[in-house]
C-alpha cells in the first residue's frame, strides 16, 4: 500500500476574475475623489435665455463704460493724434537727413532744435508787431463803424436793432478780450492752459519722431504673420501720406501769407499788412474755406479803410485763389494727397463738425488713408471674387 500525506497544490486565480478586478481599480483610479462640499453640478446652458441676457447686458455696460472713459480722456486723446501727425510731418525731414548720413537720433535732434528756433524766431519777430496792429485796428474800429453808420439803410437797421452800437461798445471796451474767455481769471487759465498743452504736444511729438519706427513696427506685429508685410506696407503709406500732407500744408500757407504781405505792403492797410497776412497764413491751413475766410476778412477791413483798396483786395485774392487751387495746391499735395474735391470737401466738414479746426486739418489725411485702404484692401478683395 502506499501511503504518504498528499501534498497540497497552488490553485491558479480565475482569470476572468482577476481581469474585473484590474477594470474596477482602473474605474477606482478615474473616478473623481468625492468633494469636500459636495458634487459639483451640470455646467450652465449657454444658450438659456438667462445666461445671452446676463452676457449681452455687461458687454453692453462694458462698451459703455469704455465709452464714457474715453470721453473723459478726449482731449488727452487729441494731443495724442496732433502731435502723431505733427511728428509725421517732421518724418520727411528726418529722413531726408538720415539719407546724407546722420544717424535718426542726432536727425531728430536737428529737426527738433531747428523747428523750435523757427517758432521762437516767429514769436520774438513777429508777436509784437501782431500786438500793435491788432490794438490799431481796435482803435479804428469806432471810425469805421462811424461811417458804415452813415449808410442809410446800415443807419435803419442800426435804429433799429442797435448793432453798431453794440458792437462798438464791445470793441472799445477795454476787457473785451478777457470777456470772450469768462474775464481775467478764465483768460488767465487760457493762456496757461494753452501754454501746458503746447508743452505737451511737443515732449508727445519728440517721442513720436524719435520712436517712429518702432512704435509702427510694435502696431505691425499684431498683424498676423501672412499679412505683416502687407500692412507694414500699408501703413508706411499712409504715414507717408500724412507728412507729405502737414509739410505741404505748412508750404500752402507760408505762401499765401508771404503773397498776401507782399500785395498789402502797396495798399492803404500797409500799417496792418503783417497782421493781416498772418491772419491769411493761419485761416489757408483750413482745407477749402479757409482761404476765402481770410479773404473775406481782410477785404472787408480794406473796403472800411478805403475803397480802392478794398476793391484790389477783391480782385487780388480772386486772383490768387484761382492761382492756388489750380497751381500751388495741386502741385504741393499731388504726391501725398490724391482724393477728388467732393471727398476733399465732405471730410474736412465732417472734421470740423468734429473736432473744429484741429478735426478739419486731421481730416483730409485721415480721409486719404481710408481711400487708401478701401483701395489696396476691400476693392482689391472684391475684384478677386
Amino acid at each position: 500500500m502506499i501511503g504518504g500525506r498528499r501534498g497540497k497544490h497552488p490553485i491558479d486565480p480565475d482569470p476572468a476574475a482577476s481581469s474585473s478586478d484590474e477594470a474596477a481599480e482602473e474605474v477606482a483610479e478615474e473616478a473623481p475623489a468625492p468633494a469636500p462640499y459636495g458634487h459639483q453640478g451640470e455646467p450652465f446652458d449657454r444658450r438659456s435665455p438667462f445666461f445671452i441676457g446676463f452676457t449681452g447686458g455687461a458687454g453692453a455696460l462694458l462698451a459703455f463704460a469704455l465709452f464714457t472713459a474715453l470721453l473723459s480722456i478726449s482731449s488727452v486723446v487729441l494731443l495724442i493724434v496732433v502731435s502723431f501727425f505733427l511728428a509725421a510731418g517732421l518724418n520727411p525731414s528726418v529722413e531726408f537727413l538720415e539719407r546724407r548720413g546722420l544717424k535718426r537720433s542726432w536727425a531728430c535732434g536737428a529737426v527738433t532744435v531747428a523747428a523750435l528756433a523757427l517758432v521762437a524766431l516767429f514769436l520774438v519777430a513777429i508777436v509784437p508787431v501782431i500786438t500793435d496792429q491788432v490794438a490799431a485796428l481796435t482803435q479804428n474800429v469806432p471810425t469805421w463803424l462811424d461811417q458804415l453808420n452813415r449808410n442809410e439803410r446800415i443807419q435803419a437797421l442800426n435804429d433799429e436793432y442797435d448793432l453798431i452800437d453794440k458792437a462798438e461798445s464791445f470793441v472799445t471796451d477795454g476787457d473785451f478780450i478777457s470777456t470772450l474767455f469768462g474775464g481775467a481769471l478764465g483768460f488767465g487759465l487760457k493762456i496757461v492752459s494753452a501754454l501746458f498743452n503746447g508743452f505737451v504736444i511737443v515732449i508727445l511729438t519728440l517721442y513720436f519722431l524719435a520712436s517712429l519706427k518702432t512704435t509702427t513696427g510694435a502696431l505691425y506685429q499684431l498683424a498676423p504673420a501672412s499679412r505683416r508685410e502687407r500692412v507694414s506696407k500699408l501703413g508706411d503709406k499712409v504715414i507717408h501720406n500724412i507728412g507729405g500732407y502737414v509739410s505741404g500744408a505748412f508750404v500752402v500757407a507760408t505762401t499765401a501769407g508771404l503773397s498776401s504781405l507782399v500785395f498789402l505792403w502797396f495798399t492803404e492797410v500797409r500799417e496792418y499788412a503783417v497782421a493781416l497776412a498772418f491772419v491769411i497764413a493761419v485761416l489757408d491751413v483750413i482745407p477749402m474755406i479757409g482761404a476765402t475766410l481770410g479773404a473775406v476778412v481782410v477785404t472787408a477791413i480794406a473796403f472800411a479803410t478805403d475803397v480802392r483798396s478794398g476793391i484790389a483786395c477783391a480782385i487780388f485774392f480772386l486772383i490768387y485763389q484761382q492761382v492756388e487751387n489750380y497751381i500751388v495746391y495741386p502741385r504741393v499735395m499731388s504726391k501725398s494727397v490724391d482724393l477728388p474735391g467732393a471727398v476733399i470737401v465732405i471730410a474736412a466738414l465732417v472734421g470740423a463738425a468734429l473736432l473744429g479746426v484741429v478735426g478739419a486739418l486731421l481730416a483730409i489725411p485721415a480721409a486719404a488713408a481710408v481711400v487708401l485702404v478701401l483701395r489696396e484692401v476691400v476693392v482689391r478683395r472684391q475684384d478677386l471674387r
